[in-house]
């Protein structure tokens, strides 16, 4: 079979070289491209005769999809799949991987970031302390010990996250579709989504993004939160209300949010709300992105591509 890997993941050319000699040594044909593209018809020249692609995070189309005759695998190298066309795929009878787990940690540690940002103003205390005589004086802040996590989503980021919020001394609650006893043993009291909201210090979410969660973070759900209390998105863009998050916090409704996700990918347009936030500290889509995650996506895309040569597909999810 042949396998190409349509863009980098960031991580040495060595170990791409090193982890495609496997696929070599199986007896297949391996191929990789050094730069990303999004350009349609540039996708299609790469893909066209390949029998498994491997991509990362950016977008790979039905127009695609629907010329490729060959193709039987789109394993992505990310976690969310929701930038692959997954009606055009399901049409062709052609699976689609992911590399689920790769950036668990990542992610979870951003949101501690992001939250302690919020809380301590660091952003704005570096951009204080830069001021030289005309510093405005300190920002006094607040602890996560003691405060009620609401943990929207409790698949594995969600408990990851949970055990570092619980190793800061916070309350954990949460809130997913089914009730996990491996969430009961770490702490985590199920509450409804309503009662999350209303009850957290702090809401982080963890759902992935769907048509069944697009919004599920409503105006309606974000009208309940205290105006104590603060929100972070390291998930899904969509997930929330923005516009609605960027006019509660500019009442003075919410009192502060980290957000790492858009309703679109970075470069954000100069008049989307949540720019303009108060107490808004915004990072552009990074909490999977670091040097350690990005090895640990490499190899697991790897042995999903392995897995299928073999015939054991792994990490489908569709």
């Amino acid at each position: 079979m042949k396998v190409k890997l349509l863009e980098p993941l960031r991580v040495p050319d060595a170990l791409i070289e090193e982890l495609g000699q496997k696929i070599k040594d199986h007896g297949h044909e391996f191929d990789y491209y050094t730069d990303k593209t999004t350009d349609p018809e540039e996708l299609y020249a790469r893909s066209q005769d390949a029998d498994i692609v491997m991509i990362a995070n950016n977008p790979y189309p039905a127009e695609v999809i629907e010329k490729l005759d060959d193709l039987k695998l789109i394993n992505v190298a990310f976690t969310g799949v929701d930038h692959v066309d997954g009606p055009a795929a399901k049409a062709k009878s052609i699976a689609i991987s992911n590399a689920a787990g790769y950036s668990n940690q990542a992610v979870a540690e951003l949101v501690i970031g992001l939250t302690l940002d919020v809380y301590r103003s660091l952003t704005a205390g570096d951009a204080d302390i830069r001021k030289a005589d005309a510093f405005p004086g300190l920002i006094q802040g607040r602890e996560i010990k003691g405060k009620t996590v609401g943990i929207v989503g409790t698949g594995e980021i969600g408990l990851m996250t949970a055990q570092l919020f619980k190793a800061f001394g916070a309350k954990l609650i949460g809130y997913n579709r089914s009730e996990k006893q491996e969430a009961i043993d770490l702490g985590i009291e199920y509450v409804s989504l309503d009662e999350l909201m209303a009850q957290s210090d702090i809401v982080s979410i963890h759902l992935p993004l769907s048509d069944s969660t697009r919004g599920t973070i409503s105006r309606e759900k974000l009208e309940l939160m205290k105006e104590s209390a603060i929100l972070i998105n390291c998930a899904r863009g969509p997930i929330i209300d923005n516009d609605a998050l960027a006019e509660l916090l500019n009442a003075d409704k919410i009192a502060g949010a980290g957000i790492d996700v858009f309703d679109m990918e970075p470069p954000i347009p100069a008049d989307y709300p949540l720019l303009k936030a108060k107490n808004a500290v915004l990072t552009p889509h990074v909490a999977y992105l670091t040097d350690e995650a990005m090895v640990l996506r490499a190899h697991i895309a790897f042995d999903n591509t392995l897995a299928f040569l073999d015939g054991k597909p792994t990490n489908i999810v569709n």
